[in-house]
């Protein structure tokens, strides 16, 4: 027996429905859920996932039921019929996208202000910029009395008026991350932060553009010469993750990567009062030993490169080489 089109249609729409939904929370693309921030992003993937699926099989069942049902019939070497256009069918194909669009740039941006992307502390002029001057390198810095905007994910709304935690300030160059604790001074080639706190990262770069990308945690933010950016989130899920440049920084800059650390918070104020131990003590990590420890990472790296240790000092030594330049204006 056959079944009414009418029904045909609703039974291949349910399908359709249940396949959608189903994939669009259940695809695994994203990798583990780690901050905050996270769960929002993922939300916004499930819906734009599940949204792409249903669009995919309905476009490809139509393309195969065409293939099928109107294909050309042995011996039958007619002219289809002609065809002008279908209005209703135009207005129809046009708006369903306009209204997906819409429906998911409002989304988008309810997620992004939740996440802290329109704190008004973070658009607010912080006033003449303080400049650190990293010893053998080139920081890039506004000339005295220049002022900047800091850029970048905020204070969520919920969180307004309440100070982070952890502040860090990272600083980006090729090709390394250096993370400065400015409360204690301790300095570190990696990220350590204590889950349950709301952490901010006080970014800037000294040489070109960098971007801090933590895929755990579902943040991006650009390291901009010359310019402040920041991001706040809260870690949630202890563990170890990467940190990875995500913008074009030079030769190496596929090898331009650390790791975040998120310990419990007696682990991280263990860790903390180690480094500041160790500090006290002439032991603790210094910048010269960062960039020493990042040059023989990248010539791990880059040992089936076919590059020489000496093209990998030399490019290192490139950044260093503006010291004077800069210095006088500083």
């Amino acid at each position: 027996m056959k079944l009414p089109t009418s029904i045909t249609t609703l039974i291949a729409g349910i399908l359709v429905t249940l396949i959608s939904l189903w994939y669009g929370q259940n695809h695994g693309w994203m990798p583990e859920a780690a901050s905050r921030e996270a769960p929002l992003v993922d939300n916004l993937f499930n819906v734009m996932m599940t949204i792409a699926t249903a669009l995919f099989l309905l476009i490809q069942g139509a393309l195969i039921i065409s293939i099928i049902k109107f294909r050309q019939k042995p011996g039958d070497n007619t002219d289809g019929p002609p065809q002008e256009g279908d209005i209703g069918l135009e207005i129809v194909w046009t708006a369903i996208p306009v209204v997906i669009v819409m429906v998911l740039s409002i989304y988008s941006f309810e997620v992004y202000n939740e996440m802290g992307g329109l704190d008004p502390a973070a658009s607010k002029d912080p006033g003449p910029q303080k400049t650190a001057v990293v010893p053998g390198t080139a920081m890039a810095a506004t000339l005295p009395g220049q002022e900047k905007l800091a850029l970048g994910v905020g204070v969520p709304p919920n969180l307004q008026g309440n100070n982070a935690i952890v502040n860090v300030d990272v600083l980006g160059l090729q090709y390394a991350w250096i993370f400065t604790y400015p409360d204690s001074g301790v300095v570190s080639g990696e990220l350590h932060v204590p889950t349950g706190q709301n952490v901010k990262l006080n970014i800037v770069a000294q040489d070109v553009i960098h971007a801090v990308w933590i895929p755990q945690f579902r943040l991006k933010q650009d390291a901009i010469p010359g310019r402040d950016t920041q991001l706040r989130f809260k870690p949630e899920v202890a563990g170890t993750y990467p940190l990875i440049c995500a913008e074009l920084c030079g030769a190496y800059h596929g090898a331009m990567r650390t790791q975040v650390i998120v310990h419990t918070p007696e682990e991280y104020d263990e860790w903390l009062q180690s480094q500041i131990a160790a500090k006290e003590q002439g032991d603790g990590l210094t910048i010269a030993q960062i960039m020493a420890d990042n040059d023989n990472r990248l010539a791990r790296h880059t040992q089936d490169w076919n590059i020489s240790p000496e093209a990998i000092a030399a490019l290192q030594e490139m950044p260093h080489s503006l010291d004077s330049h800069h210095l006088q204006h500083l």
